[in-house]
């Protein structure tokens, strides 16, 4: 495995440094926001601009990258958001601050489309498993680790928007220096909502009330642990210890998700996101066992989106597979802009209770709608089961490098017993065509050398 890491290693580090310091950016501004006096619902808004330009970025940034080339896009955009950083702390205004989420929003998706579709060509097809799983392990240790670096000075400081602003640009030195050859960034065909939804509507709920209760975390969880009379030091072991714990439950909310009815599966995973958030609103006032909460809710809700990803699949032929999970993201992405400004004026309202009250009612919702499905009837899987995969929700990119360890691992065996005889994967509904037709075959096509220079379709 080790010769695979080898020559990635640049791309990984440079997302690495890259995500320790947008990671501290997204808690310091929060805490940062909070001390100058903006109301829960300014900060909430915040948030949603953040997740705002990752929806834009999604439309924009496969096209300057096809423009630019991957190795000056990278540099062009974490240039961009360095310089957000710094802007930040010399202009403290909630309206230049909206601004300067938006455009940090539309960095990072570029970003994200920059590294994933380069691991993506330059990955085995054998291998790209393990080298995704090493990606998302990479993701979530940079975000959490890049909480305990709160620790080093007050967020009222210059010091820490310093260290962030270092962080990103010195990510530019070891993805500048590759030799890896460039990849080209293929359009994403669109699969129309409506058949999504006809394909899997457990799937979409889940996708977007996720996206509501996770924007609203990563908006505002440093926020309400601030409110719950947490100094600094507390508030980064609080978001780490979400981060970590949803990173360790990945395995076993999986085994669970590939063993029994997914639909089921979401109700567990779902409830117990919602359980951990109705703890954290029980336990505020108790100190540390508010801690033991924010593990259980980390637990549970890092675990819905690729559980839903894994539901998705099962109810889609091969050839929309793709197509449906650009869908199913930007669906989640919708929820997280949508979450942390409704959150907040929830917590303007009322109290910072209503932050993981808010989380427990999209938990809620999701697993209700899941029980409600799964009493019309048995699930009916169109090919062959998929295999949840640990993600957390980046760009279009990363897809191609997922889809192919989700729809194929764990199937091996069978094939290997099956020959070339049909059947040797889980046994494909084939009378249940109409729930998810495929796509037209001019949709089904891959771009090609000639559409290279337009504008991608994500």
């Amino acid at each position: 495995m080790i010769k695979f890491l080898v020559p990635i290693g640049a791309l990984l580090t440079g997302i690495a440094l890259l995500l320790l310091g947008t990671g501290l950016l997204n808690t310091l501004l929060a805490l940062r926001g909070s001390a100058e006096g903006f109301a829960d619902q300014t900060l909430g808004l915040l948030g949603s601009a953040y997740f705002a330009g990752f929806i834009l970025g999604t439309w924009l940034c496969p096209r300057l990258i096809r423009r630019m080339g991957h190795v000056r896009a990278f540099t062009f955009l974490a240039a961009a958001e360095a310089a957000c950083v710094l802007i930040h702390v010399l202009w403290v205004n909630p309206g230049m601050w909206l601004l300067l989420r938006v455009v940090t929003g539309v960095a990072l998706v570029g970003i994200y489309t920059v590294i994933e579709s380069w691991l993506n060509t330059t990955a085995p097809p054998e291998r790209r498993g393990q080298i995704f799983a090493c990606y998302m392990a990479v993701n979530l240790g940079s975000l959490a680790l890049a909480q305990q670096l709160l620790r080093w000075d007050s967020p009222m400081a210059f010091t820490l928007f310093a260290v962030a602003a270092i962080l990103i640009m010195v990510a530019v030195m070891p993805v500048s220096a590759t030799r890896l050859v460039q990849p080209v960034i293929s359009d994403t065909p669109a699969l129309s909502l409506k058949r999504l939804w006809q394909a899997a509507p457990v799937a979409c709920a889940g996708a977007v009330l996720s996206g509501l209760g996770m924007g609203g975390f990563w908006g505002l969880g440093a926020v309400y642990a601030g409110r719950m009379g947490m100094d600094t030091g507390q508030i980064a072991g609080f978001v780490s210890l979400v981060i970590v714990a949803g990173a360790l439950s990945q395995w076993p909310m999986g085994r669970l998700s590939d063993q029994i009815d997914r639909r089921k599966a979401l109700v567990v995973i779902c409830g117990i996101a919602a359980g951990g958030g109705l703890l954290m609103a029980l336990l505020a006032p108790f100190g540390q066992w508010l801690l033991v909460a924010a593990a259980v809710f980390g637990a549970g809700s890092f675990a819905v989106y690729p559980a839903v990803v894994a539901h998705l699949i099962d109810h889609l032929h091969q050839e929309d597979i793709l197509s449906g999970n650009a869908a199913l993201l930007m669906l989640h992405g919708l929820g997280a802009a949508i979450g942390p400004a409704l959150a907040g004026w929830l917590m303007s309202m009322t109290s910072p209770i209503a932050l993981p009250l808010f989380f427990t009612l999209m938990f809620t919702l999701s697993a209700l709608y899941a029980l409600w499905q799964l009493r019309q009837g048995r699930d009916r899987i169109v090919d062959e089961a998929a295999h949840y995969i640990p993600m957390v929700r980046t760009s279009n990119a990363v897809l191609e490098m997922m889809l192919e360890d989700a729809t194929h691992e764990g199937h091996d065996e069978e094939r290997a017993e099956a020959g070339n005889s049909e059947g040797g994967g889980s046994e494909p509904s084939g009378t249940d065509e109409s729930t998810a037709p495929p796509l037209d075959a001019d949709a089904q096509q891959p771009a090609t050398d000639d559409e290279e220079q337009q504008p991608g379709r994500n």
